[in-house]
């Protein structure tokens, strides 16, 4: 199932739930064949105002395991655990829904579509809940003289604390039945085809009762008519060659362009690569040109001059269901001025890449996509000031450290994301003594980055150390980020 698919069913999904149909809603997104995590916490939330707890219980299951740092997952799961009084499980949730936070006092979920605000606060309210249950009175007078010290204040932390003292139980705090994860508004927008000639109509014509709406009204048949149509004036005006979409297409990158079936674009150059800078509904950017078909406005092609078809053939042959292969854009010819896919990415993002380079101290160059390694390594010499023979250059591959050689780069470029690509450098005679022993780690400690060069993580967390920056600081990587951290704060896992 494509995006857009998943994307529809689950916009329909939303629809009913804004209607009250949670019956048709639930129908809906359990049909989906592709549910990412949102969807899961969507359907445990309809079972949960449903009270099938158990059925809610299975569903966060889900959407935790497909996105485990989702801590209003966990806080949902929580009160799910409560209402059916296992409170040592709800008590381990709402804990780990505390830790997801990170040291927030909330985290605002309206950016990821969801209308709600999580806090510290509630979370700590409703462990203490499940402490009180447990008959642990002490440590739930803890947790609400925490939740007191947060901002912002509730009224029903204060309430609960006066039950606490007196050992009494407190109500729970749940999120208004209803609230569901909404797929993003300009995605949504996306599903609708829009018509970017609009509809014609006819204002003034020589015909007596013409009626005809399609892009020029009739004309008088004269002695001296042209054989073939005249080309509407509309498309005339516009800019590029038009061009039917036949196949579906999802962009991959920001250069490229989202099309549907029987879409309309207009072609402004198509490259050896065979990608075709295109404009549509206003918006220019990349498409397979082997997706698309020049649209004949004459209609000739199809027809003859008496308005039969050509060839005989009374019923067109049907169209390819399957989308042809999608073409590589090749990043070695980004200097060739016929590489439409190059020339579009760099006139509208920016005119090369951004290199940053590891070293004793990190420095950042930029380079053109598909330079060489010697440019790349006389660039990099210029900026150290080093000879060029005693440095050697290597990238991250799978999690670990590959050299490159001279003949590398082209495959070095296609790790390049978003214009930016990360290379590691050495200084020595031997290129091996210069790549330090890539190893795993294990975080013994949290570490909280303090700038934008360190990196943070949890304690358990696999950290993978890259090289060593002095005696007490390493670099390292871990959940896709690069950084600096303390040595003291790891165990190696490897043994020596």
């Amino acid at each position: 199932m494509s995006f857009l698919s998943t994307l529809r069913q689950w916009d329909q999904a939303v629809v009913c739930v804004d209607q009250g149909d949670v019956k048709t809603a639930l129908d809906i997104f359990l049909n989906i064949e592709e549910k990412n995590s949102k969807i899961f916490f969507n359907i445990g939330c309809l079972y949960l105002a449903d009270n099938n707890f158990e059925a809610a219980e299975k569903a966060f299951d889900w959407s935790i395991g497909k996105d485990e740092h989702l801590a209003v997952a966990f806080f949902q799961r929580g009160i799910t655990f409560l209402k059916k009084q296992n409170f040592e499980e709800a008590l381990a949730d709402f804990s780990n829904a505390f830790r997801e936070l990170r040291g927030n006092n909330l985290i605002d979920y309206k950016l990821l579509g969801l209308r709600y605000k999580l806090s510290a606060s509630e979370v700590l309210h409703n462990m203490a809940l499940a402490q009180a249950q447990l008959g642990e009175w002490n440590k739930a007078q803890e947790s609400l003289l925490s939740a007191l010290n947060l901002k912002p204040k509730f009224r029903h932390v204060d309430l609960a604390l006066e039950a606490i003292l007196k050992q009494k139980l407190f109500d729970l705090v749940e999120m208004r039945p209803g609230l569901i994860f909404k797929p993003k508004k300009h995605h949504v927008a996306e599903l609708e085809q829009k018509h970017y000639l609009g509809t014609a109509k006819v204002v003034a014509s020589v015909v007596h009762k013409d009626e005809f709406s399609g892009f020029a009204p009739l004309q008088p048949q004269t002695d001296d008519a042209p054989t073939t149509p005249k080309a509407p004036e509309v498309l005339r005006a516009l800019k590029g060659e038009p061009h039917t979409v036949l196949y579906e297409f999802s962009p991959e990158t920001s250069g490229e362009l989202a099309v549907l079936p029987g879409n309309i674009v207009f072609v402004l150059n198509k490259g050896d690569d065979n990608w075709a800078s295109v404009i549509f509904n206003e918006r220019r950017g990349l498409v397979p040109y082997n997706y698309l078909e020049p649209l004949d406005i004459t209609g000739s092609s199809k027809q003859g001059q008496n308005g039969t078809l050509r060839g005989g053939d009374e019923i067109p042959a049907p169209p390819f269901k399957e989308p042809p292969a999608r073409p590589i854009r090749d990043l070695a010819r980004s200097n060739s001025p016929n590489s439409v896919s190059n020339e579009a990415e760099r006139s509208e993002e920016y005119p090369g890449c951004v290199v940053k380079v590891h070293f004793l101290y990190t420095v950042v160059i930029t380079a053109m996509p598909g330079d060489p390694y010697e440019a790349m390594l006389e660039k990099i010499r210029n900026k150290l000031n080093l000879p060029a023979s005693a440095l050697s250059l290597s990238y991250v591959r799978s999690g670990e450290r590959v050299t490159i050689g001279e003949s590398d780069m082209t495959t070095v470029w296609h790790y390049m994301r978003k214009g930016h690509l990360t290379l590691w450098c050495a200084q020595s005679e031997d290129p091996k003594e210069n790549l330090p022993k890539v190893h795993q780690a294990l975080a013994l400690y949290s570490y909280e980055a303090s700038s934008s060069e360190d990196l943070q993580f949890c304690q358990g967390d696999v950290v993978t150390v890259l090289s060593k920056v002095n005696a007490d600081w390493l670099e390292g990587q871990c959940k896709g980020k690069i950084g600096i951290f303390p040595a003291s704060f790891v165990q190696s896992l490897h043994k020596d």
